[in-house]
């Protein structure tokens, strides 16, 4: 559990179980957070990132993320996963601080936040599995709220597909480590007018569990070949 491990932060949000698992996926020796923290629950950026720090530093090389999202572009519809090419940072960058070298670089570039090679086999794999898949630019804000009409199009307006409030803190510090990321959304509710609703916590998690399979599929599948 985070709570037995020192200096870790832990879940308090439903459907984050708070475990740190380790084992083998087909074939690759595996850490996975059965759960996140989020800027809203009252962390610090420092905090958030201390995991992904602490998996660095045991020479992780590939870091696989998901989120559940809001789609902000008119082409997607619930349930549609979509990897992320791209983001736009709306909350503190969590490199904001002292810099330590052993992490990577004070100034990293962001031009490939996302690894090229990584997507292109997993729209590869995804056509093989019958995956519809997305592609798109993820913004990332603080929450906890869920987005007014008026901010949904903010985010179109400047470049974004979907938005969420997580995953960007922990790709700028894994990118910082040289670590090869790869991200994917899933669509859980839209912001595109004339289709926002009324939208609850338990409405984006039963949304999201009914992508799940498909995305621990295609987890798996990127998981063999790297």
């Amino acid at each position: 559990m985070y709570s037995d491990i020192p200096g870790f932060p832990h879940s308090t949000v439903e459907g984050h179980n708070g475990r740190l698992l380790f084992g083998t996926l087909a074939g690759k020796q595996v850490v996975i957070m059965d759960g996140r923290f989020h800027f809203y629950e009252g962390y610090s950026m420092s905090q958030l990132i201390f995991p992904i720090r602490v998996l660095a530093a045991m020479g992780i090389k590939y870091l696989l993320l998901s989120n559940a999202a809001g789609g902000v572009n008119p082409h997607f519809s619930v349930g549609d996963i979509m990897i992320l090419t791209d983001h736009i940072n709306l909350m503190p960058n969590p490199l904001i601080g002292p810099h330590n070298n052993q992490w990577g670089a004070q100034f990293p570039d962001m031009s490939q936040a996302y690894n090229r090679q990584l997507i292109q086999q997993a729209e590869q794999l995804a056509k093989a599995e019958n995956i519809p898949l997305q592609k798109g630019v993820y913004v990332a804000m603080t929450g906890p709220t869920y987005e007014t009409p008026a901010e949904y199009r903010f985010v179109r307006i400047i470049g974004g597909d979907a938005v969420g409030m997580s995953t960007v803190p922990e790709v700028i510090a894994a990118h910082q480590y040289g670590v090869h990321c790869f991200a994917v959304s899933v669509i859980t509710d839209l912001g595109v007018e004339g289709k926002i609703e009324v939208i609850t916590h338990d409405h984006v998690l039963k949304a999201a569990q009914q992508a799940s399979l498909k995305v621990a599929l295609l987890f798996e599948k990127l998981t063999n070949v790297l």
